[in-house]
């Protein structure tokens, strides 16, 4: 079964603000005397009141600080549970629908902290094919994530996968086009798909957006790069994005969130929804 887009989001072209939690225990950054769990949440929080008054259409909770990141399986239970508590803190405090996505590929980690949290979608960077990711390689996780969908009776938690992810070198499927790569992920089961630059901040070539729609019959995101001065021609032909560099201070993942960046850059997605 295919979760529709517009069963989360009313609005065209819905625009979804990340909130990057600060490092959570257990993770080499964690600083427990200077920001503990708490604040963590508490930063969480007001972050996606102010993203939520600028007027995203939703917010997407993710470990991002955790670096250097751990994989898969490899990921420990603490994480999954820091996971679930922060977005679970967010959905309280915001009434816009709420998505997790952890660090690295952590597809079941992000489902159990969704479901528990009562958040609408998940992430997955790598849903088929794979790649040379900054921690190694990486692969599919198409066949298990769906069976634990299954498991977990979450057949309303929202797949949107990455083709030809970010941050990696995709070379064992480099003599392939993006778009067959879509094509594979919508015959996997993904419910949406995302497509990036080649880090955080740069964005997609409007021609594989463009590939990718006229490839596969599912909504196709975009997940780096999108700013007020590229989104007119990026959104005219993408089905929404994922923005979190652009809503920072100087374009910058690692600052706080500005909210007058945020609005005005809203003001220019309501023109372009016409």
């Amino acid at each position: 079964m295919t979760v529709q887009l517009r069963s989360i989001f009313p609005k065209p072209k819905p625009i979804i603000a990340m909130v990057h939690l600060r490092p959570l225990p257990g993770s080499p950054l964690y600083d427990k005397a200077n920001c503990d769990f708490n604040k963590v949440l508490q930063i969480a929080a007001d972050e996606a009141k102010i993203l939520e008054d600028a007027g995203v259409d939703g917010v997407q909770v993710e470990n991002i600080w955790d670096y250097p990141y751990l994989k898969g399986s490899e990921i420990g239970h603490e994480t999954t549970a820091a996971l679930a508590v922060a977005a679970a803190k967010v959905k309280e405090a915001v009434a816009i629908p709420v998505g997790v996505n952890c660090h690295l590929n952590g597809g079941e980690p992000a489902l159990a902290a969704a479901v528990t949290s009562g958040a609408r979608w998940i992430r997955v960077f790598e849903w088929v094919n794979a790649y040379i990711s900054q921690v190694g390689y990486v692969e599919s996780v198409a066949a298990k994530l769906s069976r634990y969908r299954r498991a977990l009776e979450a057949i309303d938690v929202m797949f949107m996968c990455d083709v030809n992810v970010k941050h990696g070198s995709h070379f064992i499927i480099s003599d392939r086009p993006v778009f067959e790569q879509a094509r594979d992920a919508e015959i996997q089961g993904a419910d949406a798909l995302i497509v990036t630059g080649f880090e955080t901040g740069a964005a997609p070539n409007p021609e594989n957006i463009r590939k990718c729609k006229e490839s596969v019959d599912l909504p196709v995101l975009l997940g780096s790069g999108v700013t007020r001065e590229n989104a007119r021609e990026l959104m005219t032909i993408a089905d929404g994005a994922i923005v979190g560099s652009y809503f920072k201070t100087g374009n910058n993942w690692k600052k706080p969130v500005e909210g007058p960046r945020a609005k005005t850059f809203m003001r220019e997605m309501a023109a372009i929804r016409g």
